[in-house]
């Protein structure tokens, strides 16, 4: 089975497809214990990879070849991969979606934003005319073979999300994301237009969507959730406070609890399980 086809089965299957978001080979190696399915966030590959911010400075050789090395380490579990626009221009994109697909990416979102870009839960978007933005998605969904495809819209105007959501459910593409939906009332308004098309939702802390459950979503009729940066911000938090703590004990490391604490054992074992035979089912999770 394609790993396109094994991702397309959990969307359609009962309740919210969960899809965590990573930054680096660590941040997955973690994920992958807890979840099946892994989000190759834009947000988090440009601030681990060049220390940016989401604003369009991701090249995508970079891209392409992350998800190659997640892949390599985690052959069971989905990889939706966040290429922002394409990379500008239809052909590059095109190219990018073949490269994906190759080396075993399961799906891509593609959104309709103008250059500059931005995350999509900050101000300051602008959105291609729809014409334009159709004619790339048509090529990448001409191009690949089985991989997802996530239509997304970062329309802000309220007449405009719809028109764009019920013009993005109406392509082959496998599934719509309105990003940046910024209330339930919203999450229903554009259900009704999508009607029988997958509908994936983006949850980031901070941003400007309600924090909502699985359950919550799925009775929603959403079929899939990304997590952008739960990986990202928890290490942001975590290291910030463990290097106060060193500062404040004069470089004295704290103790590690050798049942619970994360020192080199425990970080050499998770790691391990990158090479092990058998390796990457998540623990307690079916794939």
């Amino acid at each position: 089975m394609t790993y396109g086809k094994k991702l397309r089965e959990s969307i359609a299957g009962p309740g919210t497809t969960p899809l965590i978001g990573v930054y680096d080979m660590y941040s997955a190696s973690i994920a992958a214990k807890h979840y099946d399915g892994m989000f190759v966030s834009g947000f988090g590959f440009a601030a681990s990879y060049y220390g940016l911010p989401d604003i369009g400075f991701i090249a995508w050789p970079d891209m392409v070849a992350f998800v190659q090395r997640l892949r390599g380490a985690f052959p069971h579990h989905h990889l939706l991969v966040d290429i922002d626009d394409g990379y500008v221009d239809p052909e590059v994109a095109c190219h990018v979606v073949e490269g994906l697909e190759r080396i075993g990416a399961s799906g891509v979102i593609l959104e309709d934003q103008k250059r500059p870009r931005r995350c999509g839960h900050a101000d300051g978007k602008q959105v291609l005319p729809l014409e334009e933005y159709l004619e790339k998605l048509h090529k990448v969904l001409e191009t690949r073979q089985d991989l997802v495809v996530v239509a997304r819209t970062d329309a802000t105007d309220e007449h405009d999300i719809l028109h764009r959501a019920k013009t993005l459910a109406a392509t082959d593409a496998d599934v719509v994301l309105v990003d940046g939906v910024r209330s339930i009332e919203w999450i229903k308004r554009i259900k009704d237009v999508v009607g029988d098309k997958p509908l994936l939702f983006n949850q980031i802390a901070g941003g400007k969507s309600p924090r909502l459950s699985l359950g919550e979503l799925s009775g929603l009729g959403v079929d899939v959730a990304i997590y952008s940066t739960p990986c990202l911000f928890a290490a942001h938090e975590a290291m910030d406070s463990a290097l106060a703590d060193l500062k404040a004990a004069d470089g004295r490391l704290a103790e590690v609890d050798p049942a619970s604490g994360i020192g080199v054992k425990a970080s050499t074992t998770l790691l391990e399980r990158n090479i092990a035979r058998g390796r990457l089912s998540p623990e307690g999770v079916g794939v």
